[in-house]
């Protein structure tokens, strides 16, 4: 496996992110790409010719990602023998406009473009998430309420992802199935009440946090009665939202709203006193963020 640069590899660990879960990521896309072994546009056409070209923004938008798009031209060169540059200009967590130039990479042409779409793909990628996040954070940004990812992340980027909703000023909920315990319907439906399935979560996990998604209100009083301390209210108009914070907020319970929410309504949904807003769509919907690579 392909050992980063130092100063790369410690820039992608102070972002929160494993080095070599990053490479790994980048050798199966690069693997994808590269499947037949080259690429056979570019090693046709050219030699040994070297240049340097701008990775710009094209659309409006929050850049996440860059560090990675840096590792995939890194890890290319590695398995290629050649020697590139990667000078980034615009940090991730930047507001971006179209025009501006994001980084620049230098050196084999064949290298360069052979790495251009899996660093685009990936860096666009996230920027869309990071986009998305910052969309809910500016609609939330002159009220309490803060806005939390979910594990619906495209499969095998759960880190890249939620390290883009972060670049956005999001929160992360749990990254996997074991950072805590969350009881939804089914799990409440198998147990046969909630309070059966809190009740055996706290056998099997006493140290664990349990939050649990309540659907009424009458399943809300229940669970606080349970002793459960987050509570993720679920398709519930703002009436029943505001009356569930009534009586949660007294008792330290923590509140999150879920399922059906849209942006026109962040506001709204704030009003009713919920800490945070757990939104799916900012990671497995967000558009892309259009970047390009331009060659001088």
């Amino acid at each position: 496996m392909t050992t980063l640069p130092h100063d790369l590899a410690r820039t992608i660990s102070e972002r929160g992110l494993d080095p070599d879960l990053v490479v790994r990521t980048i050798e199966a896309c690069l693997d994808e790409d590269l499947r037949g072994g080259t690429d056979v546009t570019t090693e046709s056409i050219f030699g040994e010719a070297a240049d340097r070209a701008d990775i710009r923004a094209r659309q409006n938008g929050c850049l996440a990602g860059v560090p990675v798009a840096a590792a995939v031209l890194h890890v290319l060169a590695d398995r290629t023998g050649t020697n590139v540059e990667f000078t980034t200009h615009l940090d991730d967590g930047t507001r971006v406009s179209p025009g501006d130039a994001v980084a620049t990479v230098s050196g084999p042409l064949r290298t360069l473009l052979a790495a251009e779409r899996t660093m685009l793909n990936l860096a666009s990628h996230l920027s869309g998430v990071a986009t998305a996040t910052s969309q809910w954070v500016d609609a939330l940004a002159s009220t309490d309420t803060k806005v939390r990812d979910t594990r619906k992340t495209v499969p095998g980027l759960r880190d890249l992802d939620k390290y883009a909703v972060r670049c956005g000023g999001g929160l992360n909920h749990r990254m996997g199935l074991s950072d805590a315990a969350l009881v939804k319907d089914n799990h409440i439906a198998a147990a046969g009440s909630l309070t059966a399935a809190v009740e055996a979560v706290r056998s099997h996990q006493p140290d664990i946090v349990c939050e649990v998604e309540c659907d009424t209100v009458d399943q809300v009083r229940e669970a606080v009665e349970a002793g459960v301390t987050t509570i993720l209210l679920d398709n519930m108009d703002d009436s029943l939202m505001t009356e569930s914070v009534s009586i949660c907020r007294p008792l330290g319970v923590i509140t999150e709203a879920s399922g059906g929410l849209t942006l026109d309504r962040a506001k709204d949904v704030a009003a009713t006193g919920v800490d945070y807003i757990a939104v799916g769509v900012i990671t497995h919907s967000a558009p892309v963020l259009d970047l390009g690579l331009d060659f001088d």
